[in-house]
């Protein structure tokens, strides 16, 4: 080993290739590749989200409309098909409460809760959510149960 053979151990430097915008000899003075002139040349440009240089952006070229009602309450349904399942598996028996929907995963806890109509109830069920269709209220009487709102 001499002087004119030393190189550093594989994989310990990394090549840093071309330094940019370090004058003319750098072979990448000048513009440091970035082209002449506009935005994108200068320091501290950040394009704006949206931004569609200057031609009029999607967002403000698509017309507006309907209506968003803000008092709107977001009820989570659930059909009585499922909550048949839910006593074919065994996993209710004769009440039905949030916390026992919750516990199931059918609905979370800050939910509203509303039994839709939808399949066949069988099982005696008490059940006590937010609200009920009248198709669900009437199939949960004429099965025996009894069906209360919170």
């Amino acid at each position: 080993m001499t002087l004119n053979n030393l190189k550093p151990a594989a994989g310990s430097v990394k090549s840093q290739g071309k330094r940019i915008g370090r004058g003319q000899g750098s072979g990448k003075g000048g513009t440091a590749t970035r082209g002449h002139k506009g935005a994108k040349s200068r320091s501290g440009y950040s394009k704006k989200v949206g931004f569609e240089g200057g031609q009029m952006p999607l967002q403000r070229r698509v017309p507006k409309f309907g209506f968003t009602n803000m008092n709107r309450k977001e009820y989570v349904g659930i059909n009585l098909h499922k909550l048949q399942e839910l006593v074919d598996n065994g996993k209710i028996t004769d009440t039905v409460t949030l916390d026992i929907l919750i516990e199931n995963r059918l609905a979370g806890k800050n939910d509203l809760v509303k039994i839709l109509g939808n399949g066949e109830l069988k099982a005696k069920l008490n059940i006590t959510v937010h609200k009920y269709t009248a198709t669900a209220k009437a199939a949960i009487e004429s099965a025996g149960g009894t069906a209360e709102t919170l």
